[in-house]
């Protein structure tokens, strides 16, 4: 009998893409223009590529799917304002790599106003920014930057026949951020489904651990059912990390094997239409806790959990990691891994040792996702339509000073979490976390 297969929520809609260029244009003087390139493929050895991921900022406003794109953005233009160029119909290439959309294509399937193949693009962009004073762009991207100065040189030296070449260029960056902070309920609903792949991944490989396999059997598990469920696979880099692999935070190795008496941590997370999911869990292999191993877990479990009970609009991530460290410190004061008083150990900031990282982060096309933290120069307010983790996590040395029943133990406990109107979302509730529910969960293997 086949595993469930779970229904697939709706994509973004033409209209939502439509209105993103039209919120970004508006925020725009009227004599300025927009070049975002999409993404392009990459060689993964020789003459073979990495499968191909759009651009997210490139994404985001066009949901087109094919390398070599540009998007160019025209307010106030009489003939079309959004203008998309993109890799020319070729029958020969298409028979080995695939059907290629097209101009026409382009315009039928992702509603811009104009589009036309690259072969024409150096001509049409001169046309097109003739006498836009100022060019948005990414300026981090090598190829942006490269367009535009092409087209500013081209223009420049028609100045005596009248071209008007563009005198600035401004980074698009922090407008198209801004607005991909704040998550529509189209975008929400992608990502609940990618936390619940992620979710049904993460519980597969509780139920398949066991003494003896190896850090990738469980990595397979976990993949195997984001592809099952329509995902393109993991949002990031799968961590599979036993026993003291799991205090290096971004352990990809996965190829130990997996001992009796050990913990494994594991993130990782599904992409589903490049939305991502993110969740850690950290369970014993053999599926039962030890009593250090339960010690230190009930305290990263008991303020991560206090930490997802206080989001809500107007708190900050400063906020909910201040409680997370003043709760690790004094737990582990009390467990005798620090000794004195909990705000000098803060002050001090010992607990470093044991946990060296943040609390949150922000979650949405990209697994560490854009938006600023800050406003004005303080701590940014949480508002509803924001996504985020909350991942506190113990990483105990195994050095000699440390007693030894704790030695080598990494504990991480993630969840994604959605700003509501009244206070917050779980999306990813469906993977145990709880120490009786974890022992029970794995059990039934």
């Amino acid at each position: 009998m086949l595993p469930e297969i779970l229904p697939r929520p709706a994509p973004i809609t033409n209209d939502e893409y439509l209105a993103r260029r039209r919120a970004l244009m508006a925020a725009l003087p009227a004599d300025s223009a927009v070049l975002l390139p999409g993404a392009s493929l990459v060689t993964r050895s020789r003459d073979s590529e990495f499968p191909f991921r759009q651009d997210s900022d490139f994404h985001y406003l066009t949901g087109f799917p094919e390398p070599d794109a540009l998007l160019v953005l025209l307010p106030g233009r009489p003939e079309g304002e959004s203008v998309l160029f993109c890799q020319d119909r070729n029958p020969l290439m298409e028979a080995w790599t695939g059907i290629r959309l097209g101009a026409e294509g382009a315009v039928r399937e992702h509603a811009v106003d104009q589009a036309f193949e690259n072969a024409e693009r150096d001509e049409r962009l001169e046309t097109m920014l003739d006498g836009r004073r100022t060019l948005y762009l990414p300026l981090d991207s090598p190829e942006a930057m490269a367009i535009a100065e092409e087209v500013r040189s081209a223009l420049s030296a028609r100045v005596r026949q009248g071209a008007s070449p563009p005198t600035a260029l401004a980074d698009v960056a922090p407008l198209l951020h801004e607005a991909r902070l704040i998550k529509s309920e189209a975008e929400l609903a992608l990502l609940r489904h990618a936390a619940e792949i992620s979710a049904r991944g993460h519980v597969r490989a509780m139920r398949t651990a066991r003494p003896g396999l190896a850090e990738y059997h469980l990595q397979a598990e976990l993949e195997h059912e984001f592809r099952w469920q329509g995902g393109s696979g993991p949002a990031y880099a799968s961590i599979v990390g036993g026993g003291a692999n799991a205090c290096v935070l971004h352990y990809i190795e996965n190829r130990a094997p997996l001992r009796d008496g050990d913990l494994v941590l594991i993130d990782a997370g599904a992409e589903f239409d490049l939305y991502a999911g993110d969740i850690t869990r950290t369970f014993p292999v053999n599926g039962r806790f030890s009593e250090a191993q339960r010690a230190l877990y009930a305290l990263v479990l008991e303020v991560q959990e206090r930490a997802v009970a206080a989001i809500a609009p107007g708190v900050t991530l400063a906020e909910l990691h201040e409680g997370v460290v003043r709760g690790l410190t004094e737990g582990l004061i009390g467990l005798g891994l620090l000794e004195g008083e909990v705000q000098a150990r803060i002050d001090d900031e010992s607990y470093r040792r044991f946990y060296l990282h943040s609390t949150s982060h922000w979650l949405g096309l990209d697994v560490h996702d854009v938006g600023s933290y800050r406003e004005a120069g303080e701590p940014r307010p949480l508002a509803p339509g924001m996504v985020l983790t909350v991942e506190p996590g113990l990483y105990i040395p195994a050095d000699e000073d440390i007693p030894e029943r704790f030695r080598g133990i990494g504990i991480r406990i993630e969840d994604d979490v959605a700003v509501t109107a009244d206070g917050h979302e779980v999306l990813t509730a469906d993977v145990p976390k709880g120490i009786d529910e974890i022992e029970a969960l794995m059990a039934e293997k």
